[in-house]
């Protein structure tokens, strides 16, 4: 294999292992598919070091080492990507996709999001249904829908406009608090209690939470340190958001 050719395949497999992590993959994901797919496209070994915020690849072929770095920059999760770039590595695998062929699957990847028509009222009907599930009746479930449309609509907005994400949080989590409080000022629901709780389940940072306890349990624990980190000041941002609309409407 010529210099030139490790390089771009050394290229092509740490762009992979870069959208795997920006995109919410787990590090022994990332580390096995990049493994797997540099050997499919005739590199000896692959290895990887991984932080909370860059990644260093180190691809070995007849004794000639190349070393590269790539820093990442979270894009949110979106498993989308994460499988797409388990079929490209599948391909690979199969001896169907050759270096270039992989080289073009990866710059036509991108993104794909649920528009906001769907999304919004999809979020909503699923913090109502937590809401009836834990007993409540059915004006609190109209007043978590409520609540949670509009807050999933504005976490939509600050997204777009490339809030930082704590901020986001604690904003969406004031406006949705601040909705889910009528039914303690309006007698229309015996459960405001649980309106105001079920409203902002939408915040709640699940799947950061676990793959950090994976990234840990896996033996990369800086990554998931920092993943866990990052889901608590998540979490600290709902909570503040959440007490200081409270605080507006005279609950504390």
């Amino acid at each position: 294999m010529y210099a030139d050719t490790q390089n771009d395949i050394t290229r092509q497999v740490v762009r992979a292992a870069q959208l795997l992590l920006a995109y919410g993959a787990e590090s022994d994901l990332v580390e096995e598919l990049s493994q797997r797919l540099g050997r499919a496209l005739g590199l000896a070994s692959v290895e990887l070091s991984i932080s909370a915020n860059a990644l260093v690849m180190t691809s070995l072929v007849h004794g000639r080492c190349v070393t590269t770095t790539r820093r990442i920059r979270e894009h949110g999760i979106n498993m989308a990507v994460v499988c797409e770039l388990q079929r490209i590595c599948l391909l690979a695998e199969k001896g169907l996709y050759g270096p270039n062929e992989v080289r073009k699957r990866l710059a036509r990847i991108h993104p794909r999001t649920y528009p906001r028509w769907a999304l919004i009222p999809t979020i909503a009907l699923s913090c109502a249904s937590f809401c009836h599930l834990s007993g409540g009746d059915l004006f609190a479930c109209l007043i978590t829908f409520l609540a949670s449309s509009v807050g999933m609509y504005v976490r939509l907005l600050l997204a777009a406009r490339h809030f930082n994400v704590l901020i986001n949080f604690a904003v969406t989590a004031f406006v949705t608090t601040l909705i889910a409080q009528l039914g303690y000022f309006q007698p229309i629901t015996e459960t405001p209690r649980l309106a105001m709780a079920a409203a902002v389940l939408m915040l709640v940072p699940g799947f950061p939470m676990i793959n950090a306890i994976s990234d840990m349990v896996k033996g990369h624990l800086n990554v998931g340190i920092s993943r866990w980190g990052q889901a608590t000041l998540m979490t600290v941002s709902s909570v503040i958001g959440m007490t200081i609309a409270m605080q507006l409407g005279g609950l504390l």
